[in-house]
């Protein structure tokens, strides 16, 4: 049996008739234990907010991690927030729109019609507003019809109980009980393949920056929204132009493929993630040390060397301290030195590879964190725990075989501000994109390490908060670029 909830603010200021059903506060339904394991539940979300990042917008992201059925969604939450991707799905609402109206004498060029989970006043305009919930599961909707060559949907919008009117309260209370009474189930959302959106990874990598797993739940998150997801091998270089879109799911480096596939993308307009100057910026830690120091960004202390200056590092720093080539992942091209000794040995091995090397203090934490930013916004957020006994989080072993050190996977909302913070604001420094910051907190200061313009997104890893929203998220992410392109 399905066990129904309202979640709402301010609880002692609502008041719900024809309901027989629990009325829980938002707070409650955050963080009491008796919520986290409850099973088959529906929750209807009536928080006043549901923009990103909103109390009414952790409602839902909090309910679908707990597998409880919640309207509205995390994905129409989001749908709704970009008019250019609702657009795309309220096209396929015109023909219903346009049989109705036809129907009704209407002298004005432009309706505003209100919704309440799929029903509305105007008995003529029932059908309409049924369609709509089908395709926009929200418990109330604003939605504004003009006549243009034909009626169209030019705005959908989410409204309060706080913004309805007294008369219209009564109609709310009416169609909320009628909706908790019936087994509603969102149709199965029809494919609309209006882009092509190529992945490119190496299926023989030991390291890449995606598993399988998580491959297959971007395509099939893709084709939700209506984009073709193809995955694509370094042999399909000739082929990139017959797509809209470029994802890079294989570890990316200056001469290098990838490098190669990002310029080529970004030559023929399309959407690319990540792109040329990112890569650029990223993969050279010498540029991000510059970079972030420039921007006032706190990291470990930092000298950057060449092969006239060993002296400088031995004066800023102390043993044991951190040498790093420019260019380096997953914990490659990373070495402690205890002394001087090692010190100048594994400076001069460095440097036959690079011109310029960076010496770093050695800050010993027990993970570190790894904030995903995307578009300037967080979207998930793990630490990495070193290996045991080890002082990375990836140990590398000479016949090149790998041990790693656990994850824990959180809620952005639940973690630490000033970490999360700094991680969006140095991500902004190299673009709009994807990326991972990595960052070490200590009890007084949160330092970042390095931003990743092609960082880890791995079933059972970091989607394991979000689940398919992360994958949605990024798809959806797209998908809002290449409408832009379009236009």
């Amino acid at each position: 049996m399905v066990t129904q909830i309202i979640v709402t603010e301010d609880v002692k200021k609502q008041e719900f008739k024809h309901v027989d059903c629990p009325v829980v506060d938002i707070d409650e339904y955050l963080t009491s234990a008796e919520y986290f394991s409850l099973k088959n539940v529906q929750v209807i979300n009536l928080c006043k907010d549901y923009s990103y990042s909103s109390i009414g917008y952790y409602c839902s992201l909090l309910a679908e991690a707990r597998k409880h059925k919640v309207v509205p969604s995390v994905k129409s939450i989001l749908d709704l927030s970009s008019k250019s991707i609702y657009s795309l799905d309220a096209v396929h609402i015109d023909d219903t729109i346009n049989k109705i109206f036809k129907k009704v004498d209407l002298e004005k060029n432009q309706i505003v019609l209100t919704a309440v989970f799929g029903q509305c006043e105007q008995a003529e305009f029932a059908p309409v507003a049924r369609r709509i919930f089908e395709t926009f599961p929200y418990p109330v909707l604003s939605i504004t019809f003009k006549k243009l060559d034909q009626w169209r949907i030019t705005r959908i919008r989410a409204l309060s109980l706080q913004q309805l009117k007294p008369s219209q309260l009564e109609f709310f209370n009416q169609s909320l009980g009628h909706f908790l009474t019936k087994r509603w189930r969102a149709p199965k959302p029809k494919t609309h393949s209006r882009y092509d959106l190529a992945i490119l990874y190496d299926p023989d990598e030991k390291l890449p920056p995606s598993n399988a797993k998580a491959l297959k739940a971007m395509v099939k998150a893709g084709k939700q929204l209506g984009i073709e997801v193809e995955l694509i091998e370094k042999k399909d270089y000739s082929r990139l132009a017959e797509y809209d879109a470029l994802f890079i799911r294989s570890t990316t480096r200056i001469n290098h493929y990838t490098y190669q596939f990002a310029k080529k993308a970004e030559t023929e307009g399309m959407v690319v993630m990540d792109d040329p100057t990112s890569i650029l910026r990223c993969t050279n830690k010498v540029y991000l040390a510059e970079l972030l120091r420039a921007n006032n960004i706190a990291t470990p202390k930092t000298v950057i060397i060449g092969r006239n200056d060993l002296d400088a590092a031995e004066k800023a720093l102390s043993y044991p301290m951190v040498l790093k080539l420019p260019e380096g992942a997953f914990s490659l091209g990373v070495f402690r030195v205890e002394n001087r000794e090692q010190y100048l040995v594994t400076a001069e091995r460095l440097f036959e590879n690079s011109e310029l090397i960076l010496a770093q203090e050695y800050l010993y934490t027990e993970y570190d964190w790894r904030i995903g930013v995307l578009n300037k916004r967080p979207i998930f957020a793990c630490q990495y725990y070193m290996f045991r006994d080890h002082w990375q989080i990836v140990k590398h072993a000479s016949d090149g075989n790998y041990k790693e050190g656990g994850a824990k996977t959180w809620a952005v909302a639940e973690v630490p501000k000033d970490v999360i913070d700094i991680a969006v604001k140095a991500a902004s420094l190299i673009g709009d994109s994807l990326y991972g910051v990595d960052i070490k907190k200590s009890d007084k200061q949160v330092y970042v390490i390095e931003i990743n313009d092609n960082p880890n997104i791995d079933a059972g890893v970091e989607d394991l908060y979000l689940g398919k929203g992360l994958y949605e998220l990024i798809m959806g992410e797209f998908f809002r670029r290449m409408e832009n392109k379009r236009r």
